[in-house]
């Protein structure tokens, strides 16, 4: 049996397949990127259990929990008048010709390089396809983008849920979020969440015991007080 994933391109999911492979090596996760224009077709098919999507997409039967926002950033050829800016406002690009939006992002900023117009993407794409030729700068004002994860209503199982978890950096046992909820926690602390969970694991099955206790001495006795405050009461009862 596998988890089947599917995710957009910008996401990056490897810190997360990190977590889940400790977590479960039970059930394999298989990790497959889509376009964008078919980020929803494998869940709707039923070939894919959980996606990462890039909203808007049409959620109908679907669960959904918004994970976070990505910065708008313009992508300038390198030449261009605006490309030494820390950051522009949809303003500043009033009468700047639009490159010509291509189903591949790839190919949109490679229309960008030639000198065709400027592109408005999320700065996870704009990364992913970074280039010498082509500046990507913070548009400040502009919508950001957001990602989101979503599954069928009736594949809605205690391995989804998990794989929920670990995605926000909670405990395995943690339900759907909604909209109030806070952010995920970063990948670190939720390798940490997971790590703890095993170790826990362990020892109600009995593998943590005849460890030693910390802090005391041997046998669980507290070590003898040394220094100056042992030695003030060695004189106070030779008075």
């Amino acid at each position: 049996m596998t988890l089947r994933l599917r995710y957009v391109a910008g996401v990056s999911p490897s810190k997360w397949l990190r977590v889940w492979n400790d977590l479960r090596p039970d059930l394999p996760l298989e990790a497959i990127v889509v376009d964008e224009s078919e980020q929803t077709d494998a869940l709707v098919a039923g070939d894919a259990d959980i996606a990462f999507v890039r909203l808007p997409v049409d959620a109908e039967g679907m669960h959904a929990v918004a994970l976070w926002e990505e910065l708008a950033v313009v992508v300038l050829p390198k030449e261009h008048p605006l490309a030494e800016a820390e950051s522009l406002t949809l303003a500043d690009l009033e009468g700047e010709t639009l490159a010509p939006v291509q189903a591949d992002p790839a190919m949109t900023i490679e229309l960008v390089a030639v000198g065709t117009g400027h592109a408005i993407l999320p700065h996870s794409v704009a990364r992913l396809h970074r280039r010498k030729d082509v500046v990507a700068i913070p548009v400040t004002d502009a919508a950001p983008t957001q990602i989101s994860l979503l599954w069928p209503r009736e594949r809605d199982d205690a391995d989804i849920q998990q794989f929920v978890a670990v995605v926000r950096g909670r405990g395995a046992k943690s339900s759907r979020g909604s909209a109030d909820d806070p952010p995920p926690m970063k990948p670190a602390k939720a390798a940490k969440l997971a790590a703890a969970e095993r170790r826990a694991a362990a020892a109600k099955s009995g593998d943590g015991k005849g460890k030693g206790k910390k802090g005391g001495a041997k046998g669980g006795r507290p070590a003898p007080r040394t220094g100056a405050g042992a030695k003030q009461r060695s004189r106070r009862r030779g008075r």
